[in-house]
């Protein structure tokens, strides 16, 4: 079985999840791809929920699978959000916004009773850091923006390298939102919830792809087929 189908079957097990008249957060990432559309097939059979896309991507996806879409000004909570993750550790800190959604990936996960990985094994880690950690940026000021980032990599204990995310046509990336992205090259992260902390206080940091507390559980498609890992904690203040 290809990646792809393991991720089709990781979200195929988060849509038995859903019931009627829910209202859902809609994650953006391949994973996530496949839920939206498998949600789709659901609807066309008379399933009545209703959607919050976390990028204009999804928003595209959900409307070409016939998904009915409303926005958080709307509505006042979501019962249900269903993402992806880059990496996800024990404590179900997870990495996410290698896709450039993670701005609003948050806000959508944050407005949830309830947020479920769905994800390939080899997403699964012991501990944070191997994946590029993106921190969503205002592009006035990035330099003093980056030496702040670095002053909180020391005080948490991490360093690696720095870049901003390129576009295919060289420039860059520029979110939905409109900021940029700098992707920190970290290799291990010791303390997921400090360095949180410390980046959101910077004034010139949107957001960052750490996303502490949120996660309620997470469906791991791999060889042996699907573990559903449920986290111990109650959902956590930190958002």
């Amino acid at each position: 079985m290809n990646m792809d189908q393991l991720k089709r079957q990781a979200a195929a097990r988060a849509l038995e999840e859903v019931r009627d008249g829910m209202q859902l957060g809609l994650g953006t990432g391949s994973t996530a791809k496949h839920f939206v559309e498998l949600l789709g097939e659901r609807v066309a059979a008379g399933l009545k929920v209703i959607g919050v896309p976390t990028s204009e991507a999804t928003r595209a996806d959900a409307e070409r699978c016939g998904v009915p879409l409303t926005t958080l000004d709307e509505i006042d909570h979501l019962d249900m959000t269903v993402d992806g993750a880059d990496e996800i550790d024990p404590e179900f800190n997870l990495i996410k916004g290698g896709g450039g959604a993670l701005l609003r990936e948050k806000i959508v996960a944050a407005a949830s009773d309830r947020m479920i990985v769905i994800a390939d094994d080899t997403k699964w880690v012991p501990t944070l850091g191997r994946f590029p950690l993106p921190i969503e940026v205002i592009p006035f000021g990035l330099g003093a923006t980056r030496r702040a980032i670095e002053k909180a990599f020391a005080a948490c204990g991490v360093s690696g390298q720095m870049a901003v995310r390129k576009a295919k046509d060289g420039h860059a990336f520029v979110t939905d939102g409109g900021h940029w992205i700098v992707d920190a090259q970290l290799g291990r992260i010791v303390d997921p919830p400090h360095l949180a902390n410390a980046l959101s206080a910077i004034p010139g940091v949107v957001e960052h792809g750490l996303f502490i507390g949120l996660a309620s559980s997470a469906v791991l498609a791999g060889g042996e087929g699907i573990r559903v890992i449920e986290r111990r904690q109650p959902k956590g203040d930190q958002k």
